[in-house]
Parts: C-alpha cells; sequence; structure tokens
C-alpha cells in the first residue's frame, strides 16, 4: 500500500511530494526544488536556493515522521553544472548531515521546469 505525504502548503493538485510504501519501510519523494513559501524559485544566489530545497525536503520528511537520519540516498539533479553549485551543494548538505552522510550523485539535466532553478534534489528514506 502507498501512503501520500505532503507537507502542510506543499502539496501540488495530482502530485506528492513523497510516498511510504507501507510494509517495505521505504520512502521515496518527489524531485524538491528550492522554492518559497508561494513556489517562487529563491534567485538570491545558489546557495541560498540549495538552502531551500534542503529545507523543503525536511518538510515533507517530518510530514512523514522522518527526518534527515533516516535518509538512505540523494540525487541531485542540476541544470547548468558549475563549480560553485557543487560547492554550494556540499557546503549545505553539511549542515544536515555529519561526514557520514548517505550517498548521493549529482547528475546534469538539460533543463529543469524553471529555468530560474539550478538545482531538483530527490530522496529515499528508511522508514523505521
Amino acid at each position: 500500500m502507498l501512503k501520500a505525504v505532503n507537507a502542510p502548503g506543499q502539496g501540488w493538485p495530482g502530485l506528492s511530494q513523497g510516498v511510504v510504501m507501507k510494509g517495505s519501510g521505504v520512502f521515496v519523494s518527489t524531485g524538491h526544488v528550492g522554492t518559497d513559501a508561494e513556489g517562487e524559485p529563491i534567485v538570491t544566489s545558489v546557495e541560498d536556493q540549495v538552502v531551500a530545497v534542503f529545507e523543503n525536503l525536511k518538510a515533507t520528511l517530518a510530514a512523514a515522521e522522518l527526518d534527515y537520519s533516516h535518509v538512505a540516498r540523494m540525487t541531485c539533479f542540476v541544470s547548468n553544472f558549475e563549480p560553485e553549485t557543487l560547492a554550494a551543494i556540499r557546503k549545505v548538505r553539511a549542515n544536515y548531515w555529519n561526514q557520514e552522510c548517505p550517498p548521493s550523485s549529482v547528475m546534469v539535466q538539460a533543463a529543469l521546469y524553471d529555468p530560474r532553478l539550478v538545482l531538483e534534489a530527490e530522496v529515499i528514506a528508511v522508514v523505521p
């Protein structure tokens, strides 16, 4: 059985921000981006947008009664690979995980749904 998960204010019609696969002990998220509460991309800096991605994922994890300690894998998709983007991802990630963070991949994507976005990330987590 699948249980849709949406943090308050994060649900989009016809799309869940995550799903718990009941009985399997697995949670998977949709791609999360760096937007504010109104859904507008954060454009002040790459780092600010990456922080918003992590905070939006944090809210979805919390709605599933999970946190970053439950995350087993993270996949990041970047629209344009620049050294500053990877540096921002590493810097921000260190605020959410210690050096024993889960495996993660960074892949270059042709484009994201809004050209102001530089990063989209998704996670797989373990449900205790």
